[in-house]
């Protein structure tokens, strides 16, 4: 693994703020579906979750990139950490009071992602400021592999404590691990926008970044084949369901929910944990679309297994897959948009990538509970394989894409 980007400094207080709250926001990932079906029973109800997560994602997904370019991303970072921890002291409440209601769940689980929306785009187009060019593929799977490393963690963990400490306390940790964080936040330096402007972002700067996105065609196939893969592909929703009913899991959680979660994630560490090969191969766009079409086929590998560590293994092969995809997909962005447009670039990454899984959460909980979880893990990872050749076929400038051939220029 490449680990020359630790050595700046700037870079390595960021990086650790998410090695801090990696592993805490996982717990919250997996209480909130959780908790959702355990006062419901309904697949179809965990996938409302997504449904609730994807509108603030779309709105401030892209209005906080357009923030992020014009005002100090530091700042930023604060403002968003202090939202995302809020939300989680509420998350606590909630559950402590046992309050019981699904609908305030949802209403927290809406408001901590209009915060994630910003401080997402806001981070990533930070790591631009803090590395040289050369380093970006590497400050990528760096960033990527200790997130997943918490991603792996936590499910794991949750899975284990969930019947020992129960939700209300694995809603406390996150909430602690949030602003514990923000002290590494704090110790960047400033971010303010090299061309100077302060003023307040509108939407007519939304709707440049747009504009700006118009005619990138690499840019726009990027993010078309992970739509692809996370909508038709991710089978997030189904795990609370196919631990119970698929796996054996007791009613109360157990440790099949905690492998399911935790499955893609650890394939993904694995992955970052090999990654310094990802930064010699410049055929961004060809590695991009295998690395898509492997994902799909160990998600349909997923639905049509009864056994859990086969299940494990698939998802955690999507993982991997996804690991490079996501390594490559982040240094096209960053090598493709200049400074003034990659906060706003970084939202719309933002809306595709947390964005993408929400809408599955939506498509695969309803497909499943009409037709199944087989139906809806299955059939989705070979749409996913159909849909990227045929989006390679016609996105051709995206296959022929190469890292070396590509550098941002500022915009007149």
């Amino acid at each position: 693994m490449d680990v020359r980007p630790l050595r700046v400094a700037p870079y390595r207080r960021l990086w650790m703020s998410t090695a801090v709250t990696s592993i805490g926001s996982q717990l919250t990932a997996v209480a909130v579906p959780k908790q959702v079906f355990d006062l419901t029973g309904s697949s179809g109800f965990v996938g409302l979750t997504g449904a609730v997560a994807l509108v603030p994602l779309l709105v401030f997904g892209l209005y906080g990139g357009a923030i992020a370019d014009m005002m100090d991303r530091r700042k930023l970072l604060l403002i968003t950490n202090a939202g995302i921890a809020l939300s989680s002291v509420l998350l606590w409440l909630q559950a402590a009071l046992a309050v019981n209601s699904v609908w305030i769940v949802l209403l927290l689980l809406g408001l901590q992602q209009s915060f994630f929306a910003v401080n997402m785009p806001t981070r990533t187009a930070a790591i631009a400021r803090l590395v040289p060019p050369e380093l970006m593929p590497s400050a990528m799977a760096l960033g990527s592999t200790v997130f997943t490393f918490g991603s792996v963690l936590g499910p794991l963990f949750a899975g284990a404590l969930l019947p020992i400490i129960g939700l209300s306390t694995l809603y406390l940790i996150d909430s602690v691990a949030l602003v514990l964080a923000m002290y590494a936040v704090w110790r960047l330096p400033p971010l303010p926008p090299l061309n100077g402007e302060t003023r307040r972002a509108g939407l007519r700067d939304v709707i440049d970044g747009f504009r700006y996105l118009a005619g990138r065609t690499v840019l726009l196939a990027s993010f078309l084949v992970d739509i692809i893969a996370m909508v038709a592909g991710m089978p997030r929703a189904l795990f609370p369901e196919m631990a119970e009913r698929t796996f054996g899991d007791p009613p109360g959680g157990g440790v099949a929910l905690g492998w399911l979660y935790a499955a893609i994630p650890l394939g993904a560490f694995l992955m970052g944990l090999s990654s310094g090969w990802l930064s010699k191969i410049n055929r961004h766009g060809v590695g991009v679309i295998i690395a898509v079409c492997v994902w799909g086929a160990a998600m349909a590998g997923f639905g049509l297994t009864s056994s859990l560590w086969l299940a494990v293994v698939f998802l955690a092969i999507g993982g991997a897959a996804d690991m490079v995809s996501a390594v490559y997909r982040s240094s096209i962005l960053q090598a493709a948009a200049p400074d003034e447009m990659r906060g706003r670039m970084q939202g719309v990454f933002t809306v595709v990538v947390a964005g993408g899984p929400r809408l599955a959460d939506l498509t695969h909980g309803w497909t499943a509970a009409a037709a199944g979880t087989t139906v809806a893990s299955a059939g989705g990872g070979f749409l996913v394989i159909v849909l990227t050749v045929g989006a390679a076929v016609w996105l051709s400038a995206f296959w022929r894409y190469r890292a070396d051939k590509e550098v941002a220029t500022p915009m007149e």
